[in-house]
């Protein structure tokens, strides 16, 4: 090969790096508009929330493609949007649910969104009182595990997110979806007691998060039933656990840490000091350093929808951290902290990134993870 195809191919590898990080710092930067950081608290703007916004309004009406999860018995299965005329969109059920807890979350706090119109059009016309009946459907026969337990906690977030919305609009929203969520409450009362083991998973199977939801719906609403139930399960599944092995983690397409999870749960159902008791044993190391504890997960290829998911892993271990971090007693919480953050600006940029893989549900992730920096 002679010099100048040497000097030429150079010059290409040399634009195609500087290219790629011309389009890193603008991703970068775009992510800071959206959001500010004082102290290791990063709070949303009404910009950011727009983008945010923008996401589940794109997919909640995209009835293709899809990924359906049902058990079909007879041949009565129809297109989506007649099956779950609901939560049809978003690619599957339980995105549209946490797309929709998602539209909600954010005209709670940014009643002045310019996007408002177009969301309480979109809720009113999913969640309605027929709709949902539809949706209970699906719960009987052959489905009686559907969606079970990710898509049920996601679904009572929703509920207690309309329920502690002070909005006119909500409570027809949270009347015509009450008995879906008074339906799952119930049925994760049954399902724990006859659950005899965790599911440790990192993704939708997880226990611990979805303990974590229905806990947080169980307390808003006084639903004492579900939430004794919850305590129990947690006391009963991880109250002897210790030296989570946090080495392992994160494996291919993980969205979430089970070590964190777990903790996560623990923390809600604990005194603040029978919890410091029990995070001593079983994550020694996050008193001391938890940057050796846990690696900021890379995401290779953000168009294949397992690796994608590690972009949902940064962002649920920097919620599991800053809950951890607010029952903590002693050890470096402002690191943990701080360690969160860094989490959370490492995916943020990457929420809409113009792969469907990723943009039909990480939103819901980055926004559940900003509101844990309190």
């Amino acid at each position: 090969m002679n010099i100048s195809v040497k000097h030429q191919i150079s010059f290409v590898k040399f634009l195609f790096i500087l290219v790629f990080l011309i389009l890193t710092f603008f991703k970068a930067a775009r992510g800071q508009e959206y959001f500010t950081e004082i102290n290791n608290k990063l709070t949303l703007t009404q910009k950011g929330a727009s983008h945010l916004a923008s996401l589940p309004l794109k997919c909640m009406d995209k009835e293709f493609p899809v990924k359906a999860m049902y058990v079909l018995s007879d041949s009565s299965f129809t297109f989506p949007k007649k099956m779950n005329p609901a939560f049809y969109g978003c690619f599957d059920w339980h995105s549209c649910v946490h797309g929709n807890w998602l539209l909600v979350a954010l005209l709670k706090r940014f009643p002045g969104l310019p996007e408002r119109e177009t969301i309480i059009s979109k809720l009113k016309n999913h969640i309605t009182e027929e709709n949902i009946k539809s949706e209970l459907a699906i719960f009987n026969k052959d489905n009686k595990s559907f969606e079970r337990p990710y898509g049920w906690g996601w679904l009572l977030q929703l509920q207690r997110e309309l329920l502690t919305w002070q909005d006119p609009e909500a409570k027809s929203l949270s009347t015509n979806l009450a008995p879906l969520a008074a339906h799952i409450s119930s049925s994760y009362v049954s399902y724990l007691k006859k659950l005899s083991y965790p599911v440790r998973e990192p993704e939708h199977l997880n226990l611990a998060l979805s303990l974590c939801f229905a806990w947080d719906y169980g307390m808003t609403v006084n639903d004492s039933n579900l939430t004794n139930s919850i305590k129990e399960a947690a006391i009963r599944f991880y109250s002897n656990d210790i030296n989570c092995p946090v080495e392992y983690e994160p494996g291919g397409y993980d969205f979430l840490s089970p070590c964190l999870e777990e903790a996560d749960i623990m923390q809600r159902v604990l005194s603040k000091n029978e919890f410091n008791q029990w995070l001593r044993k079983f994550l020694p190391g996050i008193y001391e350093n938890p940057y050796a504890l846990f690696r900021i997960a890379e995401v290779s290829d953000p168009n294949d929808g397992k690796i994608v998911h590690l972009h949902g892993l940064n962002f649920s271990r920097a919620w599991c951290m800053n809950n951890i971090a607010s029952s903590m007693e002693g050890g470096n919480i402002e690191t943990l902290r701080s360690l969160s953050a860094e989490h959370f600006k490492k995916s943020f940029p990457h929420v809409a990134s113009g792969s469907y893989e990723g943009e039909h549900w990480l939103a819901t992730f980055a926004y559940y993870a900003l509101l844990s920096f309190r």
